[in-house]
């Protein structure tokens, strides 16, 4: 239930911040001037404006700095991402719809599944009509509840496309044949289609 911060939001400032803090200590290891924070971990309070750093002692077991570690290249990102590589190396794209495509798909009463992968709660604020919610996190024991639409057309969305983009994999994955993601999610169809349709 724990959303990315792409879906939940980060309060821009405060990366901000710390990128300028993280910024400075690249350019002190650089030129070799100051005291860098080697062995200090510093805490940032952005309601009181206060900063306060504690020591950190070197841990013998640690992967990646131990005496012998087991963590010794940067991490393929795409795959820790979620995204999904195929034969020959290349990304697997998911295929995805926009919220005009979507919305004349509606207009001609196209035979497909509106699926909402939001939670509960986030389906009462806000929801496009004809839609079927089943979370993400209930779809992998949910899917038989899909099973006549193997062979028709699913549409998923949440709220920024993050969560759905996962369920149309899921459901790829599962041999369901034309499965879409609505790119931007339900707050793009309340930019773009319908502003009545709740932000949040």
């Amino acid at each position: 239930m724990v959303p990315s911060c792409a879906e939940g939001g980060v309060l821009g400032i405060l990366p901000g911040v710390i990128g300028v803090i993280q910024a400075t200590e690249a350019v002190k290891l650089i030129v070799g001037q100051g005291e860098p924070l080697i062995g200090r971990l510093l805490l940032y309070n952005a309601l009181d404006m206060s900063f306060r750093t504690l020591k950190l002692r070197r841990d013998k077991n640690c992967p990646v700095c131990g005496d012998r570690p087991t963590i010794t290249k940067l991490i393929d990102y795409e795959a820790f991402c979620g995204l999904k590589r195929g034969e020959g190396g290349q990304t697997v794209t998911i295929p995805e719809i926009t919220v005009y495509e979507l919305k004349a798909k509606m207009d001609k009463k196209d035979d497909f599944l509106l699926l909402d992968v939001r939670e509960p709660f986030e389906n009462q604020i806000a929801r496009i009509a004809g839609s079927r919610l089943i979370p993400i996190g209930e779809l992998p024991n949910r899917l038989a509840e899909l099973e006549s639409y193997k062979d028709k057309e699913i549409v998923a969305h949440c709220k920024l496309g993050g969560r759905s983009a996962k369920a149309v994999e899921l459901l790829l994955r599962s041999g369901f044949k034309k499965v879409w993601n609505v790119v931007g999610g339900i707050s793009e169809w309340s930019n773009k289609i319908d502003p009545s349709v709740p932000k949040y």
